[in-house]
């Protein structure tokens, strides 16, 4: 029955200790969908989605409808007196003179036929500067991962130093016990016991200031994730990997310049656009008083439809300079690409170093806790003896337990090593 009771409460605590598990990549992936600057994806591509459709209405019939009515001071008159004419019997009509008041409302209809390639150098602008914002988003973002690097290993490693603190309090409270039985044999006396109680003490202090700063970085990293994270949640070591990192650099900031060049490129293709001539179709109806015929003097429709060119001659004015200044933002971006590089391959060479001088250290650290624990072990024998002090036994035992924290401390500083490596070549 009880054995039944026991795997009936197994199988139910399964599953809640394997939900209170996270791994280093899915803190990655949960802080990349949790931070409140990745909204800034979909504004960015609402945006682009806007420009791009204004863009294409460049090619929409132009419609505007205008009206005025004026007074002048002076209008066209014919300077002939027909009078005379008309005495003699001709027949000739009098030619109106118009009114000095006028009246009219037009209404234009334009249908671009060819705009010189402005259009499709705005839509190539409009994705180019969108993908910019997105890679500068993803640069951005990027610079997580080594936040969350930070908190993740620097938990795991103040979990090693509980674990090494539990270690050093078990070893005390066995010593403790042992000078309280040399004390009753007369083999050591009370200022040993207190020492020993220091050490106990101090090793309490130790562990609550431990579990102070796990604390504080098990809130940092919750917040990050959105998760409840907390001194439950077992963090999941992650496994090195068997062969060398790659030196191949795929960081985001690669892609970044690329896109800026673009952006550039369909800049200059804007330029060479604006000093294109543009041609369309055009038609003008209306309703005034004068018509097209400035000696009707009345009310009358009219209309005019035709096609039109226009070259704006100007515009080559500028376009060298503005040409040469694209060339010089490309070379800015080629410069800072370098830089980039350079910078990048110089950080990668010291972690690569730093990654070689930690692995050499931890070949040695076992040895070392080997020959201190035989260190202590042969200084518990001394005292029990009365050929050595407690306070040489208790160097004894912190030495041993510096050498167990030294190596657990390069284990984890290995593991931030190569992900921080991974990191900066883009991983």
């Amino acid at each position: 029955m009880k054995q039944l009771i026991f795997l009936t409460y197994f199988f139910i605590l399964l599953p809640i200790s394997l939900l209170a598990q996270i791994s280093i990549d899915e803190c990655y992936q949960k802080t990349l969908a949790n931070y409140p600057q990745v909204k800034q994806y979909d504004l960015i591509e609402r945006t682009a989605n806007y420009n791009l459709s204004n863009v294409a209405k460049a090619y929409l019939p132009q419609i505007s409808l205008s009206g005025r009515a004026t007074y002048q001071s002076d209008v066209t008159e014919i300077p002939l007196d027909f009078s005379q004419l008309q005495a003699l019997g001709l027949n000739i009509p009098e030619i109106p003179t118009p009114n000095k008041d006028q009246y009219q409302v037009v209404l234009d209809v334009n249908q671009t036929i060819w705009d010189g390639g402005i259009a499709s150098a705005q839509r190539r602008g409009t994705r180019a500067a969108s993908e910019v914002e997105k890679q500068k988003l993803e640069v951005d973002l990027y610079a997580l991962k080594e936040r969350i690097n930070q908190l993740f290993f620097g938990i795991l490693m103040l979990n090693e130093q509980l674990a090494q603190n539990d270690i050093l309090q078990n070893e005390l409270n066995i010593n403790y016990k042992r000078i309280s039985a040399y004390i009753e044999n007369g083999i050591a006396n009370r200022s040993d016991l207190d020492a020993v109680r220091i050490e106990q003490i101090n090793a309490r202090q130790q562990k609550t200031q431990i579990e102070a700063a796990r604390k504080s970085y098990l809130q940092m990293l919750s917040a990050f994730t959105n998760e409840k994270i907390d001194e439950n949640t077992a963090l999941q070591k992650p496994v090195l990997p068997a062969t060398e990192i790659s030196h191949t650099i795929a960081r985001p900031e690669i892609k970044l310049f690329d896109a800026q060049t673009q952006m550039f490129d369909s800049q200059r293709s804007a330029i060479l656009a604006g000093a294109m001539p543009r041609f369309g179709l055009f038609a003008q109806g209306g309703y005034g008083n004068p018509g097209l015929n400035m000696l009707n003097d009345k009310f009358d429709f009219y209309y005019i439809a035709g096609i039109r060119m226009s070259w704006n001659f100007s515009a080559l004015y500028t376009q060298k300079n503005d040409l040469n200044k694209i060339v010089l933002n490309k070379k800015n971006v080629d410069v800072q690409r370098e830089t980039f590089l350079f910078n990048n391959n110089l950080q990668n060479r010291q972690q690569q170093n730093e990654i070689a001088r930690l692995k050499e250290l931890i070949k040695n650290d076992d040895e070392l806790i080997s020959l201190r624990q035989n260190i202590k072990k042969s200084a518990e024998a001394k005292v029990a003896n009365g050929t050595m002090t407690v306070s040489d036994l208790l160097r004894a035992i912190n030495a041993e337990n510096l050498a167990r924290q030294t190596k657990s401390l390069n284990e984890i500083k290995l593991y931030l090593a190569v992900y921080q490596n991974k990191i900066t070549n883009g991983e």
